[in-house]
């Protein structure tokens, strides 16, 4: 079995957010350090976990108006993400959660901004070259 090398080669990135039912303040970081532990025992890295905070709801969800949400940024192969969702799934206090994945995004912004530093390097610098005159001063002089 030569999974090993090839998950190294193989992570993706993902962002995880989830809300917690308002009214278990206390649990949030119990649930956030449970889901921590999934990731890790499935060979997955957390690579960032932040609570949000509470806040309003677009909408209602099972009688709450608010939620405190929970970002987690996650490396792995995405057996992890699987087994992450299953559990947030048949837990009480999770109202919602929405996984996604963002290392091809970050990596074509990556590109882009690379591309628009090679074309900077390009352009000629402007301390050279005089100031070119407006439309409205060409006009006076012309009409003298």
């Amino acid at each position: 079995m030569s999974s090993g090398g090839f998950e190294l080669n193989n992570k993706r990135q993902y962002e995880v957010v989830f809300i917690v039912d308002p009214t278990v303040d206390d649990e949030v970081a119990r649930l956030t350090d449970g889901f921590k532990q999934i990731v890790l025992d499935q060979g997955g890295v957390v690579t960032k976990a932040e609570t949000m905070g509470k806040r309003q709801l677009a909408y209602e969800i099972l009688h709450q108006k608010e939620g405190t949400f929970v970002l987690m940024e996650i490396e792995g192969s995405g057996k992890e993400i699987a087994e992450l969702e299953r559990r947030m799934r048949v837990n009480d206090r999770v109202l919602r959660y929405l996984t996604v994945r963002v290392d091809e995004d970050r990596r074509r912004a990556e590109k882009l901004k690379e591309r628009r530093t090679r074309k900077a390097a390009k352009r000629p610098s402007r301390g050279g070259a005089p100031a070119r005159r407006t439309g409205a001063v060409e006009f006076a002089e012309a009409a003298e």
